[in-house]
């Protein structure tokens, strides 16, 4: 078991900066891929950025390229999500995921290929 916890949301004005961490802890394991989704009000969670598990190999979604950045630090459990130029739309609870993988470069896009979740970390961009 791995548990997941997100810190970092807020509220922020359109064009400002968070950070969002995740902190994994439990069964750590170095070869977990990693992954955010993000869910705003009346809306599907989706796909925000995931990364590999040697941090290799990333991909995130066409809404945040240029402007959301997903890193991990293997040596603390950690993964972050460094999002810039926010907009409104961008508002939503964001939750980081795991899932192990046997490969180190492999990345994960939907939310069914992910085993661990974090509880959620809102973010509020106001216009």
């Amino acid at each position: 078991q791995v548990q997941l916890v997100e810190s970092g949301g807020g509220l922020v004005q359109a064009g400002g900066s968070l950070r969002l961490s995740c902190a994994a802890s439990g069964r750590t394991s170095r070869h977990y891929a990693l992954g955010w989704f993000r869910q705003a009000p009346g809306k599907e969670r989706e796909f925000v950025s995931a990364i590999s598990v040697n941090g290799g190999k990333f991909d995130s979604a066409e809404s945040v390229k240029g402007r959301f950045t997903i890193s991990r630090d293997n040596a603390k459990n950690m993964v972050y999500l460094q999002m810039d130029s926010l907009k409104p739309e961008d508002t939503a609870v964001y939750y980081c995921a795991a899932r192990e993988a046997g490969y180190p470069m492999s990345i994960f896009v939907a939310q069914d290929q992910y085993d661990y979740w974090g509880q959620g970390a809102q973010v509020t961009v106001s216009s």
